[in-house]
């Protein structure tokens, strides 16, 4: 099968032929229909400090795809042949206390598909059954292949009640922070504002349904909430920039008893302003991944009632052509991008 490969500890990926895998007894073959692009990827393209530190080479990489099960483990019993799967990117280890209770997405020995173990940036990916997904036919492949990174913008949305509210994201004009703004409208948001330093993305956010989005650097966040006809601040923020400065942009503009969502991973230098959290009784609750399961029922659920996210999608291309893609993603002005296998 043709597989895209970190196959040395060095910028770049290259597409390579490898055997397709073998299935275990609780595991399922997928053929994949369509890949797409992940921040993470980049990390990996780019062998930043993270992917250094992280990533074992050779690796297949890749954990946003679409596909159809081709074989079934001997333990296999509730899916079939032929039917259009994803897959949950984490495995959980079922066994420790957070699975016992519920809690899988925050699993002490969690194994990221595309990063500890080969992915879905190949023609072909084994993975356990436990984390495969059958998604409603109504859905398109195309949305299937993103449902990883939807789950990261609904987990962190609907942490927190939405309904009337005004709602502060801070990096809204990537991916997440765009389909972030999709979903807090949907769910009844009143204002929903946002900041990015591209132009490109903030004229994305802008089209993904967002109220506002600013430049920062720039614009005045005053006006920007006069325009709205609020007299206070926001009820809700959500950190979707991994910005320092972004952050605490943040928590200056939130109202009293506010509550935010941290999903951008900040720098370890960042600081903030204790005083600010403690007398204004924010609340601060990290985001990672997506809780297993109930945040896929809540992206079904959405998708099949009328909310559209078709938008965040900006390029198609195929997956022989992943350097261009990479290229793209790597200068910025796109949304997700998706790799055609078939």
């Amino acid at each position: 099968m043709k597989a895209i490969v970190k196959t040395k500890p060095e910028r770049g990926l290259w597409l390579e032929d490898l055997p397709i895998p073998k299935v275990g007894a609780n595991e399922v073959l997928i053929k994949i229909k369509k890949s797409a692009i992940c921040g993470t990827d980049l990390h990996i393209y780019k062998w930043d400090n993270w992917a250094q530190k992280t990533i074992k080479t050779p690796l297949i990489i890749g954990h946003e795809y679409v596909g159809e099960i081709v074989k079934l483990g001997s333990e296999v019993h509730q899916y079939k042949i032929g039917d259009r799967v994803t897959a949950e990117g984490h495995i959980a280890c079922g066994h420790c206390r957070n699975c016992r209770r519920g809690r899988q997405h925050i699993c002490n020995y969690t194994v990221g598909i595309g990063v500890h173990r080969d992915g879905g940036f190949a023609e072909y990916v084994a993975v356990p059954v436990s984390n495969v997904i059958k998604v409603d036919a109504r859905i398109s492949d195309e949305i299937v292949s993103i449902m990883d990174p939807f789950g990261n913008a609904a987990h962190t949305a609907l942490s927190f009640p939405l309904l009337g509210e005004d709602i502060m994201i801070s990096g809204i004009g990537g991916p997440i922070g765009s389909m972030a703004a999709a979903i807090c409208k949907f769910a009844g948001a009143r204002n929903v504002l946002g900041t990015d330093l591209s132009p490109y993305r903030r004229e994305l956010a802008l089209k993904m349904g967002a109220d506002q989005v600013i430049d920062p650097r720039t614009d005045s966040f005053e006006i920007a909430m006069e325009k709205m006809g609020m007299i206070a601040g926001f009820d809700i923020g959500l950190e979707c920039s991994g910005s320092a400065v972004a952050f605490n942009q943040l928590i200056d503009h939130m109202y009293n008893g506010g509550k935010v969502s941290l999903l951008g991973i900040l720098p370890p230098n960042t600081t903030v302003d204790w005083n600010k959290v403690i007398f204004k009784g924010l609340t601060l609750k990290g985001i990672y991944g997506r809780e297993m399961f109930e945040t896929w029922y809540q992206m079904e659920m959405m998708l099949t009632t009328g909310l559209d996210i078709t938008p965040i999608i900006t390029h198609r291309m195929k997956a022989d052509d992943f350097q261009q893609a990479f290229d793209i993603m790597e200068a910025g002005n796109c949304g997700k991008i998706i790799l055609d296998w078939e």
